[in-house]
Parts: C-alpha cells; sequence; structure tokens
C-alpha cells in the first residue's frame, strides 16, 4: 500500500458504515481524504478526527449528490482541500426494501438519483482533474445489480445502470483514467445485530458474512493495482451469488 502515500482521495458517502470503513482504510495506507455527508455532519466531523488521528490529512464536505451545484462545489472543496485528487470513490448510495408493485414512482427517482445519477455527476465533475493525475475512480455497486432480488427491484436496476456506467466511464475515459466497480454481497459492519443476517451467511459457501474490512481490501486492490485493469466489476460476497 506505499504506493497510497499522500494519494489525494475522495470517499462520497464517508460518515458511515462502508464509507467510513473505506475512508480509514486509505488513511491507514498514508493517503489524505475527504469525505462527503449529507445529513450525518457530527459523524463526518468524528470521522475526520479519527482520519487525522491516523496521520492523514482530512476534510468532511457537505455534498447532496442529487443536487448539481453541490456536487460541484464538493469537488471544488475537495481540490482547495487537498491540493488535486488522484482517486474517487462513489460509495454514497441509498438502499430500501419495497415490493415490486408498491414502488411508487417517487421511491423509484430517489433510488437513482442517488445511486445511479450522483455517481455520475461526481464522476463527470471530478473528470478534468482525475485526467490531470492518471487518476482512478472505483464505484461501490452491488451483488444486487448482477443477482435480481425480488424486493429490492428499485435498488437493484439503479445499481445494474451503475455497473454498465462504471464499464462505460472505463471505455470513454481510458487511458488516462482507469474505472472499476466493486459489487459487495451481504456486509454486517461492526455494531451491527448479527443475527438477523444469519441465513445470508448459512447460505454463503464461505460460511460467513462480508466485513468493512473485506470491501475495503477489494478497493484498495483497485487503488494501488495496475492502472491497465480497468472496467471490472469485482463481487465481494463470499459466494453468495454463484
Amino acid at each position: 500500500m506505499s504506493s497510497l502515500k499522500g494519494k489525494r482521495v475522495l470517499v462520497t458517502g464517508g460518515a458511515r458504515r462502508i464509507g467510513r470503513g473505506l475512508a480509514m482504510a486509505f488513511a491507514r495506507a498514508g493517503a489524505n481524504i475527504a469525505i462527503t455527508y449529507r445529513g450525518s455532519l457530527e459523524e463526518a466531523e468524528n470521522v475526520a478526527l479519527d482520519l487525522g488521528g491516523l496521520g492523514a490529512q482530512a476534510v468532511a464536505i457537505g455534498c447532496d449528490v442529487h443536487h448539481e451545484w453541490s456536487v460541484e462545489n464538493a469537488i471544488n472543496d475537495t481540490i482547495l482541500a487537498l491540493g488535486g485528487l488522484d482517486i474517487l470513490v462513489n460509495n454514497a448510495g441509498h438502499f430500501e426494501t419495497e415490493a415490486l408493485e408498491r414502488i411508487k414512482l417517487e421511491q423509484w427517482d430517489e433510488m437513482f438519483a442517488t445511486n445511479t445519477r450522483g455517481p455520475f455527476l461526481v464522476a463527470r465533475y471530478a473528470y478534468p482533474h482525475l485526467k490531470r493525475t492518471r487518476g482512478r475512480i472505483i464505484n461501490i455497486g452491488s451483488l444486487g445489480g448482477i443477482h435480481p432480488w425480488s424486493t429490492h427491484a428499485h435498488y437493484c436496476t439503479s445499481k445494474a445502470a451503475l455497473h454498465m456506467l462504471s464499464q462505460t466511464m472505463a471505455k470513454a475515459w481510458a487511458p488516462d483514467i482507469s474505472v472499476n466497480c466493486v459489487a459487495p454481497g451481504m456486509i454486517v459492519t461492526t455494531g451491527e445485530i448479527s443475527a438477523g443476517y444469519e441465513h445470508f451467511a448459512e447460505k454463503t459457501p464461505m460460511k460467513r458474512n462480508g466485513t468493512v474490512d473485506d470491501v475495503a481490501a477489494a478497493v484498495l486492490f483497485f487503488a494501488t493495482g495496475p492502472h491497465f485493469i480497468t472496467g471490472q466489476i469485482l463481487t465481494v460476497d463470499g459466494g453468495l451469488g454463484l
């Protein structure tokens, strides 16, 4: 991970759960970090303090990926704080369970606004800065974008679209920027009650649910591996999707 020392990384939705874990993993590897948050100001400020405690230059930036002006401001603030950008992790996302026949148009639009349009907007505004540094984009997709989940139609469809967007970005922005996607399966974060997820572990060939560290390892692989690797979707699911 020495190749990440001094790299400038933006993690969207970095105040909680997987996003926080990704930011911490980058900081431990020597990177400087900007995280965005929408409604979790206190949590985001605490994460920034934790990142600083690991020796990273860190900043928490408010951003609502629904709004283009907010995304543009967040990218500008990131560049101002870090002096440039080497890696973008599009992690901010929305998850919801709903029967297909009960999904309202507002729910459908909200899901796509966050999970598909949001990463597009962030990447588009980050593009000139990443092109300048021959940077990398890592989108956080989902096993649900590969396998249909009957009570998550809007979520699955939005993540499938993000997977295709990742591959389109990879082709459109080569050779300057590598773009890949990590698709987690069932990930249980620290502090969550595991009892409700045990049946997923039983169905998983590796006989456990995933952790944030599992996802972070995959993201760091794309962040440090050959720039030649691009357009890939890597599932982190312990074989659950097989």
